[in-house]
């Protein structure tokens, strides 16, 4: 028996070091016990092993085995190790494994990366900091439980949101702090965290402004914020009268409904929009004109995000309006699809420049910034739950997904959101207008059409 060693239950660089030098030497992976240090030792293993790759020795993976691994490695499945170490040898042999869905070992790794994806999420949608003192100082802090080992995975998401506060969060497992560096400490218990703020009944008020029972079913609610969550938000004191209330309000949204529908949650999403006016979250604020907000029905099957306004955008405060608006509008028109029945939004909200003399040059922007901007895509979708989001770009990809992706690659096909609906990726259109050759800009044009209408088929 061989024993693969490395930190911690969330070490991927550890396991992948260790699992390249076994794999390397065709070591069967039922003769490898993976010992995490500091776990008990098992009996039965043999000694403990350098996991040394031998000189010139070559081992190639495809980039989705090292996407899937990293978030699977996440799980708190003991088997995971093993299961991944022995997708790995069998990749040597078959490089198209992964594309098998079909295949036991296949659907299990992905489900495990599902399931962690979706426990990153609700750690980012559902921890809510208070406000504590420090002598003249103030400090942020936050308890969570995560079902996974998520907490280092998702230390960078808070840190670019967060940068220009001191904040820590607590969880049973280990605890991160922030004041301009990032420390870890020991995991800590629910009583370390504090229990009340200030700010409680703002969220308490909003959330009862987007809790619409004629339009979000209880168990739908429960499915999407289960239980285990509760503890760590404030708003879900609300929950219990919310859930007794219902039926009676039900009753009475339903005859509103033919007067007004949809009242309650167009109010929450002008509220969402009127906060976002004042938002400070990143530099981009600065120079820019306005916060660019999304627009259409809030009821909307279909969501298209972009990834940024451009300077038509900024100075009128409407998302896809310039050049590039324009040509989406009419390849939504030869799709078959009424803007005015989809909602249309950005990923990054404020417009990114460079001047030039009089003119303002697009920029691209950073991760940084697209991690602070997240925020608010995700209130968006969390308040119209589109049956559909399509993603045009590769910003607006990296926005919804948490990583980079490559367009080529990952475009034209249906895929399960982690936080719910279905998601779409193609081109943005400001990519059609820079291709010069026209003979290849009508044939990406056709295409860009023949995706919208592919997405728009999926919603219905």
């Amino acid at each position: 028996m061989r024993t693969a060693h490395f930190l911690a239950p969330d070490d991927f660089d550890g396991w992948r070091h260790a699992a390249r030098a076994l794999a390397i030497e065709r070591v069967p992976p039922g003769e490898v016990v993976w010992q995490i240090e500091g776990a008990p030792a098992d009996l039965f293993a043999g000694e403990a092993q350098a996991h040394e790759v031998p000189a010139g020795a070559n081992l190639t993976v495809p980039r989705g085995f090292i996407d899937l691994a990293q978030n699977a490695i996440l799980h708190r499945d003991p088997e995971r190790f093993g299961l991944l170490y022995a997708l790995l040898l069998r990749l040597q042999d078959n490089s198209k494994l992964l594309e098998d869905r079909a295949d036991p070992q296949v659907r299990r790794a992905e489900e495990l990366a599902k399931a962690v994806r979706r426990d990153i999420h609700k750690m980012r949608a559902f921890l809510r900091f208070r406000e504590v003192a420090e002598g003249e100082e103030t400090r942020f802090v936050a308890w969570f439980e995560p079902e996974h080992h998520i907490v280092r995975a998702n230390a960078r998401f808070f840190v670019n949101r967060f940068a220009a506060l001191a904040w820590s969060i607590l969880t049973p497992a280990l605890s991160l702090h922030w004041d301009g560096a990032l420390r870890e400490g020991p995991g800590a218990e629910r009583g370390d965290a504090p229990q009340d703020d200030p700010v409680e009944a703002l969220w308490a008020s909003y959330y009862a402004s987007i809790f619409n029972p004629a339009r979000v079913k209880i168990g739908a609610m429960l499915k999407e914020m289960p239980k285990k969550y509760w503890k760590n938000m404030p708003e879900t004191a609300l929950v219990p009268q919310l859930i007794a209330g219902a039926q009676a309000r039900e009753a009475r949204m339903i005859e509103a409904a033919r007067a007004q529908p949809g009242d309650n949650l167009q109010a929450a999403w002008e509220a969402l929009r009127d906060e976002g006016k004042g938002c400070t979250r990143c530099p981009l604020y600065k120079p820019a004109t306005q916060m660019v907000f999304g627009e259409g029905p809030v009821d909307a099957p279909l969501m298209f995000v972009g990834e940024q306004p451009g300077d038509q955008e900024d100075l009128a405060g409407r998302p896809f309006v310039g050049p590039a608006g324009q040509l989406f509008d009419r390849a939504l028109g030869e799709a078959g699809v009424d803007r005015a029945r989809a909602y249309v939004t950005n990923a990054v909200k404020h417009f990114k420049f460079e001047p030039r003399g009089k003119r303002r040059i697009h920029a691209k922007a950073d991760t940084g910034e697209i991690d602070a901007c997240r925020w608010w895509i995700e209130q968006e979708r969390l308040l119209l739950r589109p049956k559909v989001t399509v993603m045009l770009g590769a910003t607006a990809a990296r926005s919804l997904l948490g990583r980079a992706v490559t367009i080529g690659r990952e475009r034209g096909r249906a895929f399960e959101l982690a936080e719910g609906g279905t998601g779409w990726i193609t081109v943005h259109p400001s990519f059609l207008l820079r291709i010069e050759e026209q003979s290849r800009a009508e044939e990406e044009y056709a295409r860009f059409v023949a995706d919208l209408r592919a997405a728009a088929a999926l919603a219905g």
